[in-house]
């Protein structure tokens, strides 16, 4: 078994899946992605974003300042996780802080509602900045849970479980 640095537990050396993941170029390319996202956003919900949402009707500006207000909710949080990873990566923040500040990060929020009358009726810039961010979020996800749960020895993980199912059927579990 191993951490989340590759040190192995039981004598073998692990390959540390967290540390390759964050130092490759499909990190660095996710790194510029989100933090243009970012940008792209801003600029758009102070400028354009702004003119546009002017001829709406009331029901879509009640929505597009909802969908506003949670893409950049959902842009924030990515930012952060992004933000931390690099950290960890040049050596700003150990994985161990990572693993404890990464609790702070919220990447479970509830995916965007990209259809139905009020949806069509946003203004498109929204719409497509919405779509790529709910994709990046995706892709973000994944690697998470690829570095994170790589990181956490396996014997960790089926105790979870196991704790997880006795919750569920209301028992007690007792290790041997």
């Amino acid at each position: 078994m191993s951490d989340f640095t590759g040190k192995s537990h039981s004598g073998t050396e692990a390959i540390a899946f967290g540390a390759r993941a964050l130092n490759s170029e499909l990190f660095r390319e996710l790194f510029r992605e989100g933090m243009a996202l970012v940008e792209e956003t801003a600029s758009y919900l102070d400028g354009d974003g702004r003119i546009e949402s002017r001829n709406l009707s009331r029901a879509a500006t009640l929505s597009y300042s909802t969908e506003s207000m949670r893409l950049t909710t959902r842009l924030m949080q990515i930012a952060s996780w992004l933000l931390m990873q690099r950290a960890v990566n040049e050596g700003e923040m150990s994985p161990e802080q990572a693993r404890s500040e990464k609790n702070k990060v919220r990447l479970d929020f509830q995916p965007p509602v990209m259809s139905g009358p009020l949806w069509s009726e946003l203004p498109e810039a929204l719409r497509s900045i919405i779509e790529r961010t709910d994709r990046l979020h995706g892709r973000i996800v994944h690697m998470d849970k690829a570095i994170y749960t790589a990181a956490e020895p396996a014997a960790n993980l089926v105790a979870r479980d196991l704790d997880r199912l006795a919750s569920a059927f209301g028992a007690r579990r007792i290790d041997n």
